[in-house]
């Protein structure tokens, strides 16, 4: 269960469509402050209070709980700049209007798929570790490394791919979960299926099935995704 959540925490932060624009734009007057060590802490540290003493009434209202992933997650991910990524050599053949859509579609499914993994979050969950040799990649790249506590007494690796964006805010664009990442994971998945019935199609199925469409994506992938 807290691979879900390590999934979640990966996949939901390209969702949030929904989010108040002025909450959107506090939060990013903030970020533009931060470095991503700082931003991850402040994940971690809005999941503990969000989360951790309101599990029972998240998982009455799934709405609610979609957006607890819209607040905390949205304004530090590049949702665009993923979905380009996902997309692979699609979003070259891609006009602009298409890559839109599928960000919009397929990381809203994502988040409606495993939003409740966020259920087995536990305060104090994630611990984020200090900046080794190497992960500061260049001024606008980085990575932040971190372990989230299972409920066993385990720990799961999640690491967050950071990039400074033209406004000079540092925003996440993959996390990588025991070494898998989760825009390559899905990547594969997404060029199979738009080799089989085309960018429009698998848009659409996205807009109209949700995480059903992607839960049938991933099982003719051969499973789950990796780490899930």
């Amino acid at each position: 269960m807290m691979r879900h959540l390590a999934l979640a925490v990966a996949v939901a932060l390209g969702s949030a469509f929904v989010a108040p624009a002025f909450a959107q734009q506090a939060a990013q007057q903030a970020a533009a402050q931060q470095t991503p060590t700082q931003v991850v802490q402040g994940i971690a540290q809005q999941l503990d209070t969000a989360v951790a003493g309101h599990k029972a009434e998240l998982k009455q209202n799934r709405e609610k709980l979609i957006g607890v992933i819209n607040s905390v997650f949205l304004p530090h991910f590049d949702v665009d700049y993923a979905a380009i990524l996902v997309l692979g050599q699609h979003a070259r053949e891609a006009t602009p209007e298409q890559r839109s859509q599928f960000s919009k579609a397929f990381y809203n499914s994502i988040t409606r798929r495993y939003a409740e993994g966020l259920l087995d979050y536990t305060s104090g969950a994630v611990k984020v570790l200090p900046t080794a040799a190497g992960d500061d990649l260049n001024d606008k790249r980085s990575v932040v490394r971190t372990q989230v506590a299972t409920g066993d007494g385990k720990t799961v690796s999640v690491d967050f791919a950071f990039r400074k964006t033209a406004s000079g805010e540092w925003k996440a664009y993959d996390v990588s979960i025991e070494g898998i990442s989760y825009i390559t994971n899905y990547r594969n998945q997404v060029d199979a299926e738009i080799r089989k019935v085309g960018l429009d199609q698998l848009i659409k199925n996205l807009q109209t099935q949700g995480d059903q469409a992607l839960k049938s994506m991933e099982q003719q992938a051969g499973g789950k995704p990796n780490g899930g």
